[in-house]
């Protein structure tokens, strides 16, 4: 596993000592991570707070994103897809959207590249905290 999808990882079990979702995600530029997420919507009571929208608000403004590639550990959802697309991102790295299909067909169709690396860390993660919280998680995910 790369560096950065490791990055992540760290990210979301930050996330998820902190009494949240286990969601992180990094932006890399160049080769080098310019900024870090996690989902903190419990932590924040901010229903946007999702890890990919934390992470691109963690960067402040650097111009344009064309450059940059975002790891998930979870394939990204409509909110964060369209922030993504927004900001012309052109590649998803995503840990896995076994648990969450998230939107990866929208992203594709807006000429982002997604790329699934179907990890079993990241599944398990998210099957541990669903199992746990199922109503926190479902909220996150508007059902």
């Amino acid at each position: 596993m790369d560096t950065f999808m490791q990055s992540a990882i760290e990210e979301a079990k930050k996330g998820l000592e902190e009494g949240g979702i286990p969601i992180g995600s990094v932006l890399v530029r160049k080769g080098e991570i310019i900024s870090r997420g996690h989902n903190r919507r419990v932590q924040h009571d901010d229903p946007l707070a999702h890890a990919e929208i934390d992470c691109i608000r963690n960067a402040g403004r650097i111009g344009k994103y064309n450059d940059t590639v975002i790891y998930s550990t979870l394939m990204p959802c409509y909110l964060c897809a369209g922030a993504i697309v927004q900001f012309g991102i052109k590649k998803v790295i995503a840990g896995e959207s076994d648990t969450f299909e998230g939107a990866a067909d929208f992203m594709r169709e807006h000429g982002v590249e997604v790329v699934d690396l179907n990890i079993e860390e990241c599944k398990e993660i998210m099957k541990e905290f669903i199992r746990e919280k199922p109503d926190i998680w479902y909220e996150d995910i508007g059902k």
